[in-house]
């Protein structure tokens, strides 16, 4: 299952929702908002570390670069991915959860 959050770490809880409700072996994919959980310089780094060690962790590019962050270092193990893959990671996993 893909699990898409799109809300920053920040002001919502939805990324410790999806971490806490994921199966273990499935993928998360952070855009929009959400792709500041995946700068290796915040406080949600080591959480992120431990989603990428069970998950396959991806953010958006495009995201990234819209708000200025495209060149900061990420947390290891998070595999950026641009629209087309985002697309394709949608098809391969077959079913996709929005957690808002």
């Amino acid at each position: 299952m893909l699990h898409t959050v799109n809300k920053s770490p920040f002001e919502r809880n939805a990324l410790d929702a999806c971490l806490a409700r994921a199966a273990k072996g499935s993928a998360i994919l952070l855009y929009e908002d959400a792709v500041y959980a995946a700068l290796a310089s915040t406080r949600f780094a080591g959480r992120m570390t431990q989603a990428a060690s069970e998950h396959e962790v991806y953010v958006l590019v495009n995201d990234l670069q819209a708000r200025g962050v495209k060149d900061a270092p990420l947390v290891d193990g998070i595999k950026t991915v641009d629209y087309t893959g985002f697309v394709e990671l949608v098809a391969h996993m077959g079913t996709a959860t929005a957690w808002l």
